[in-house]
């Protein structure tokens, strides 16, 4: 049985790729490396984690294989590509090569407009990659999810998960039209989605685990257990929230009928199959 955190992050600062990490986020602004997530590792029992590119760069994701080479905590690597370059299929042809290369991640989220997921070449080069079976990562927003649920649904065999639950207004208790749209979305079953990133949707300083219930438990609700991911964000997630917070906002909130297996799942069965490691 394979436990992991399906989403979280490393990164050195001097590479200089890193533009939204700045001096003003003192929390994040240094190296965070494997050696500093281990001791979380250790504590929850993981065996380790899926890495998932932080920067909007090619550079980044071939710093990221080459750390994962002498890491075995490290199960996996979730590359960046430019879905709007002509070359984006050579690219990803190039990192494929490596054994721990598991997908790529869309960045829909740093998107001007959103819609423009929905112009021809976008959904062709995603077509492409559906085709392949490729496990993609969507990054986006919650007002992104009305476009974003057209593309899925205009590329009905992609392998996708969504990160840190969409991104729901947590801080003001928005529910809708999230709860709709993500219901939408997991209509296709072959859409997944990751129970990370939520801490810091809320307020940083004052979140309470019962914050969170409503939407884990919709997501929950709308994918079932076997689409379904832990992950921590982590060293994000330091923004408001420790590790040890973040696992115990998602113990919170699972309802009292799941089942060890479904626990099993949750906690890394499903990225396994997931991103076929």
């Amino acid at each position: 049985m394979l436990r992991l955190d399906a989403h979280q992050h490393y990164w050195s600062i001097e590479r200089g790729d890193y533009g939204w990490i700045t001096p003003e986020l003192p929390v994040l602004y240094r190296d965070f490396l494997p050696g500093d997530l281990a001791p979380a590792l250790k504590k929850h029992e993981l065996d380790g984690s899926i890495v998932v590119q932080a920067a909007p760069t090619l550079a980044e994701t071939d710093f990221l294989l080459k750390l994962s080479e002498n890491e075995p905590s490290v199960k996996g690597v979730v590359a960046w590509l430019d879905l709007a370059d002509p070359d984006c299929r050579l690219h990803y042809e190039r990192f494929e090569k490596h054994p721990k290369l598991v997908g790529f991640r869309v960045m829909i989220q740093e998107m001007e407009d959103a819609n423009a997921v929905l112009e021809p070449a976008f959904v062709e080069a995603l077509t492409y990659f559906a085709g392949k079976g490729t496990p993609v990562d969507l990054l986006l927003t919650s007002d992104q999810l009305e476009p974003a649920a057209e593309l899925i649904a205009k590329v009905p065999g992609l392998h996708a998960v969504i990160d840190h639950i969409a991104k729901p207004n947590i801080r003001d208790r928005v529910l809708e039209p999230w709860k709709s749209q993500l219901s939408r979305i997991a209509a296709h079953p072959n859409i997944y989605c990751k129970l990370s990133g939520m801490v810091t949707e809320a307020d940083h300083r004052s979140w309470r685990p019962d914050d969170f219930k409503a939407y884990i438990r919709h997501a929950l609700d709308a994918f079932g257990p076997r689409r379904v991911m832990f992950g921590s964000d982590w060293p994000v997630c330091l923004l408001a929230a420790s590790y040890d917070e973040v696992v115990n906002v998602l113990e919170e909130a699972l309802p009292d009928g799941w089942t060890a297996g479904d626990r099993d799942r949750l906690y890394g069965l499903n990225a396994k199959e997931f991103y076929r490691i």
